[in-house]
């Protein structure tokens, strides 16, 4: 694996998991502490991340092809996830939950697209499968342990407890991404000397 692969992953294991911590709960939550709720809302919640995370990324992923700063693109679409946790610890409304639930499927509909791109396009030729396997264990894994994780904090110590520690998750997943975007901004000014150095060397030798 390549670093950028190392990257993607990890910061994918910390944002995952740390909504694991709340995948179980939050239906609770919304029926039962915030104003309006209940089932039915819980279920019309993620009616609006998934459909605003379908009807963005599609035209999102044409416009990321195309971009040359992909990892700073990714890194704002992550931002907008790991908001929505501390959102939650606001929010007293059912309104508020759709919007938040449309906040988050704003940045997953930016930050999918992008985190696949740049994941396909740093494959390891010939271990295609078994990264890509590597990266599937590791975040159902971590998503399995902080699924019962996440209920016990909620039960013991309350809701936004939950929604503090998967917030600190989301961003620290959020922070890797700055690591990976140094690293490209680094690979893009080697490649620029060698250019240079190049051209040099040439205009040397013609002369």
């Amino acid at each position: 694996m390549n670093q950028t692969i190392k990257l993607l992953m990890i910061s994918d294991i910390f944002v995952l998991t740390g909504f694991g911590l709340i995948q179980p709960i939050l239906a609770i939550f919304i029926s039962d502490g915030v104003t309006g709720g209940d089932i039915f809302s819980a279920g019309m919640a993620s009616t609006l991340f998934l459909v605003t995370k379908s009807l963005v990324q599609l035209p999102f992923s044409k416009h990321i092809d195309n971009s040359g700063r992909k990892i700073g693109w990714l890194i704002v679409g992550t931002a907008l996830i790991a908001a929505v946790p501390i959102i939650y610890l606001f929010i007293t409304d059912i309104h508020q939950v759709y919007v938040a639930e449309i906040l988050y499927g704003l940045g997953s509909g930016m930050a999918y697209p992008t985190w696949v791109g740049l994941w396909s396009a740093n494959l390891m030729e010939g271990r295609e499968s078994f990264e890509w396997s590597v990266y599937s264990t590791s975040t159902g894994l971590g998503t399995a342990g902080t699924a019962a994780i996440g209920a016990t904090i909620a039960s013991v110590a309350g809701f936004s407890a939950t929604f503090v520690l998967t917030g600190i998750m989301c961003l620290l997943g959020c922070l890797i991404l700055f690591l990976l975007e140094r690293g490209h901004e680094r690979e893009v000014r080697s490649k620029e000397a060698a250019k240079t150095r190049l051209v040099l060397s040439r205009d040397l030798a013609a002369e």
